[in-house]
Order: structure tokens, then C-alpha cells, then sequence
């Protein structure tokens, strides 16, 4: 509960109390008198129930006025005052406290209030009677606000809940709130219809980069398979990855083939011939090209 709003409940207790034991008209409009003159007493209703208080309303009229003049300090104005006959006279702390409550009702409506508008809500005549009473007012911790006399204007940030609402107004207020709750409802629906269509974007994403993904290594191992098969035939790539042969080939058949192939294999030009040691001597030969043949001489 808001400290303003508590010691106004607080102040109003003894009152309450004593609402007890004022059985006679008098007792209790002199209870009124009291209550609503007294420091920080904003709030009334629960004195307003009470059946001593409301056995007023049967009395007669110099005594059931002050059960007007409650009603009024408990959710009317200034004007409702004096709008009203038959009223008693206000003492000088009802006064101030009649304006101040009316203050708190004007800014609950009024987020800017102009000075114009309530030296007449208010009655007062000169603005440094206005000004006095709206830093009364924020001292007391009625409200929060800023006076701008260059601009003739009140700014009003927040107030305190410290007057009672009128009978028959709940409804109205139950009605606002239910208003107020349908479009919230309606925000928080499409909030979450954004969200769910955010996060099923952000799921067809996945599985695109997902699906990417896969194809990228799919092709790889493709590739790799490929390059590896190469290796096992002793085949080779180029650098443009264009696989240029099997088994390493061949030479041609014949003599001159032989020689190719001896060479390739690394065992020199002659390793494969065998010279005829049982031909009397020493075989010498002779590198005799002739027609692409090799012919041997014996010494």
C-alpha cells in the first residue's frame, strides 16, 4: 500500500472508533466536523458506513447537511460544494483540505492543468493563492508536480489514490478494465503469432543449411572416393583434377620394347641377355645397329 494511502487510513481510525459512541445527531456531525478537519485524514468511506453516521440521514436537516458535507469530502469537489445548499460553513482546515481533495480529482483527469481553469474550479483569486496550494498539496504527497508560471500551467506526473470512488462508478471502472484487459489479450495474441512465425522461419533456415550442408559432403566423399580408386590403379590427377591414366603402361613388344622395359625397370640395357660361356673364349659384344637389331661377334 502506497505510505500516503496508509497513514491516511491510520489517521482516520480514532474516528472510526469513536463513530461508535456518537448516538445522537449532534455527536455525530460534530464527528464529521472533526474527521474532516484533522491532519491527513483523506479517506472517508469507511466513517461514511458506519450506522451512526448514516442515521443521519433521517435526522433532521441543520444535522443530515454534515452528512452531505461528508459525502463530499469523501469523493465530491469544490464545486459540489458550493453548488449545494443548505450547507454549514467550512472551518479554515476543511477549506484547504476540500481543495486539495478537489486538486487530486482535477489531475486524476488532467494530466496538465492550467492556471486559468483552476483559479475557477477552486475559487481563488490571485495565483500565488493557487501556487500556495499546489506545493501544499506536493508537500503533503498528494501528487507529483511541476508549476510553470511563465506558462501559466500545472504539469502533473503522478497522484496519490486518496479519494474514494463514487457510488454506482465501480461498474463503469470494472468495464474500463475489462477493456483494457481485451487488448491486452488482443497484444499478447499477436506478439505470440510473431514469435511463432520467427521461429518457424528460423526452422526452414536450418534445414536449408542443413540440406546444404549434406550436398557439400556428400560431393566430397564422392570426390575423395574417386581420387582414392586413381591411387590403387597407379593412375594420377592433374592439378584440374582430371584423372589421366590406369596401370602403368606398357612397352612395345620386341627387341626395341625389351629395351624400353628394361629401362623402365632400372636393370640396364643388357641385363636380360646371356652370354654363351662354353663358345671357346671370352664373348665380346658388339653394338652393331643395324636394321634396329643388335648382332654379337665372336672373337
Amino acid at each position: 500500500m502506497d505510505p500516503v494511502q496508509q497513514k491516511a487510513l491510520n489517521a482516520l481510525e480514532p474516528y472510526i472508533l469513536l463513530s461508535k459512541s456518537a448516538t445522537s445527531p449532534r455527536a455525530a456531525a460534530d464527528l464529521i466536523s472533526q474527521a474532516t478537519s484533522a491532519a491527513n485524514t483523506y479517506f472517508f468511506a469507511e466513517l461514511l458506513q458506519t450506522p451512526n453516521i448514516q442515521s443521519l440521514r433521517t435526522a433532521p436537516e441543520e444535522y443530515s447537511s454534515y452528512l452531505t458535507v461528508l459525502e463530499i469530502f469523501s469523493y465530491g469537489t469544490w464545486t459540489d460544494y458550493h453548488s449545494t445548499p443548505n450547507l454549514p460553513a467550512l472551518s479554515d482546515a476543511q477549506t484547504l483540505k476540500l481543495r486539495q481533495l478537489t486538486l487530486l480529482s482535477l489531475s486524476t483527469s488532467h494530466d496538465t492543468l492550467t492556471y486559468p481553469s483552476l483559479l475557477q474550479s477552486l475559487s481563488l483569486s490571485t495565483q500565488r493563492s493557487l501556487e500556495d496550494l499546489i506545493i501544499s498539496s506536493i508537500y503533503s504527497g498528494l501528487l507529483v508536480a511541476k508549476l510553470d508560471p511563465l506558462a501559466q500551467r500545472c504539469d502533473v506526473s503522478s497522484v496519490s489514490p486518496l479519494r474514494d470512488p463514487k457510488p454506482g462508478s465501480v461498474p463503469k471502472v470494472i468495464a474500463i478494465l475489462d477493456d483494457w484487459n481485451t487488448r491486452c489479450e488482443g497484444v499478447l495474441g499477436d506478439i505470440e503469432a510473431q514469435v511463432a512465425e520467427v521461429k518457424s522461419a528460423a526452422r526452414e533456415r536450418r534445414r536449408v543449411e542443413i540440406g546444404r550442408a549434406k550436398a557439400i559432403e556428400r560431393a566430397m566423399i564422392r570426390e575423395g572416393g574417386e581420387s582414392t580408386a586413381g591411387d590403387k590403379d597407379g593412375g594420377i590427377l592433374n592439378s584440374a583434377g582430371v584423372y589421366l591414366g590406369g596401370k602403368r603402361m606398357a612397352g612395345k613388344r620386341g627387341p626395341a620394347g625389351d629395351a624400353e622395359n628394361g629401362m623402365l625397370q632400372g636393370g640396364g640395357m643388357f641385363d636380360g641377355m646371356d652370354l654363351d660361356a662354353g663358345m671357346g673364349g671370352r664373348g665380346e659384344a658388339r653394338n652393331a645397329k643395324r636394321g634396329g637389331r643388335f648382332s654379337f661377334t665372336k672373337r
